[in-house]
């Protein structure tokens, strides 16, 4: 683990973050070491006889992992390197395009701490899942659930790891009536790659339970999701030609120029080829 502090974004950071809510802290789990971050690592490190300096090095992450319990037994849950040689084989793509695009295109892991796979609950779709299900979301609109259903998309009610798995629930149990199960995981993005779940019939699977279902097996089956979308969008004859902008604006969308996801893709793709 690389050494961080306040002010980084990086993966290591959302890690963190997902180890301190674990062991309580009430932070947001994000990619960015915040002042409540920092204010939470300290509190921790004087709590275990470290160093009080906010800094993240070998000794905190160290007694983090110990203390969180985390260990390593999910591992067999990571994506390996032969899961992307089988993919670039099976798409006829050079592993290299693949590659970049899992560094620039993935979440960094598809896992929680916990073991459950990662995701991100939206709302807005959850208020849309449900009126495709001719269910009146109106009826179900309060001050209770005005974090889990609401009609616009925002960011505001996001809390990131474990905790959105209870935004999940909490949706899936307003009514008993199974639609509103599945309408609230339909709502989630899922794994690696954050594929939502409403894709799931278009992308073969039997049902949102058989899509949330692989998506806890491992990370080689959010990858063969990312293929099945990839290709249900036409974007494998994009990537084959090495088309970054193309492939950016039709993945990330039109403010993919903000972010050089196109850059980052060509240069990614660069490095993999020597």
């Amino acid at each position: 683990m690389k050494t961080i502090r306040l002010g980084t974004k990086s993966a290591e950071v959302n890690y963190l973050n997902e180890l301190l809510q674990k062991l309580g802290y009430p932070i947001l789990v994000s990619n960015y070491f915040s002042p409540e971050t920092d204010t939470a690592v300290r509190d921790f490190q004087s709590n275990h006889s470290l160093v009080v300096d906010g800094v993240v090095g070998i000794k905190t992450w160290s007694k983090l992992l110990e203390i969180a319990d985390v260990g390593y037994a999910s591992n067999y849950k990571l994506l390996s390197e032969q899961d992307l040689v089988d993919f670039a084989n099976f798409h006829n793509l050079e592993l290299a395009i693949v590659k970049a695009v899992n560094e620039v295109e993935s979440g960094g892991k598809g896992f929680l701490v916990d073991g459950r796979p990662k995701i991100l609950f939206e709302g807005h779709v959850f208020w849309r899942e449900l009126e495709r299900r001719n269910i009146n979301c109106s009826n179900y609109a309060n001050n209770d659930t005005q974090s889990i259903l609401y009609q616009n998309y925002t960011k505001k009610y996001y809390v990131g790891g474990k905790g959105e798995y209870d935004r999940l629930e909490k949706a899936a149990d307003i009514n008993p009536n199974t639609l509103f199960r599945e309408a609230a995981y339909s709502s989630a993005s899922w794994g690696l790659y954050q594929i939502m779940g409403f894709n799931a019939p278009s992308l073969g699977y039997a049902s949102i339970n058989d899509f949330v279902e692989k998506m806890y097996l491992n990370e080689g089956e959010h990858l063969k999701a990312f293929g099945l979308f990839l290709e249900q969008n036409n974007l494998i004859r994009i990537l084959r030609n090495k088309n970054w902008a193309e492939f950016a604006l039709r993945y990330n969308g039109k403010g993919y120029k903000t972010n050089k996801y196109d850059e980052k893709l060509m240069k990614a793709y660069i490095r993999y080829s020597y």
